[in-house]
């Protein structure tokens, strides 16, 4: 979308400064010159909707097939940062469940040890599934 209206934008500005240019070789020689655009009734420089469009559409495909490859490796660089990000998780608090391990089967730190081991395994799910759906890519 923005780049529609940029090209609509460029097309306006262009076709503005081609208005400006004639007008001020009339305002030179006291005459308008005559172009072909001008014999047949059309305003000179401008451009149709559509083919600002198809133009904005050839340029856009051109960038995202530039960039192709950039996302792909973009997406599988960002999935295993995620996935080492989630493994600092994992690592905390796979700590704090060691350090209360004595005291999971009796005492008043079971609640606590089933709540920091169920997060280490789902932040492990997390790093695993990141890992691996970065190697899918």
């Amino acid at each position: 979308m923005g780049l529609r209206i940029a090209g609509r934008m460029a097309g306006q500005r262009l076709a503005g400064s081609a208005q400006a240019g004639a007008d001020s070789v009339a305002d030179r020689t006291g005459a308008r010159p005559v172009t072909i655009d001008a014999a047949t009734g059309s305003i000179a420089g401008r451009v149709s909707p559509r083919a600002a469009g198809r133009t904005t559409a050839g340029v856009a495909r051109g960038i995202g097939g530039f960039f192709r490859p950039f996302r792909r490796v973009g997406g599988s660089i960002f999935l295993e940062v995620v996935g080492v990000f989630f493994l600092l998780f994992v690592v905390v608090f796979g700590n704090w469940a060691w350090r209360l391990r004595a005291e999971a089967v009796q005492g008043p730190e079971h609640a606590k040890f089933l709540v920091y081991a169920g997060m280490m395994l789902l932040f492990l799910y997390l790093t695993v599934s990141s890992f691996w759906r970065a190697r899918r890519k």
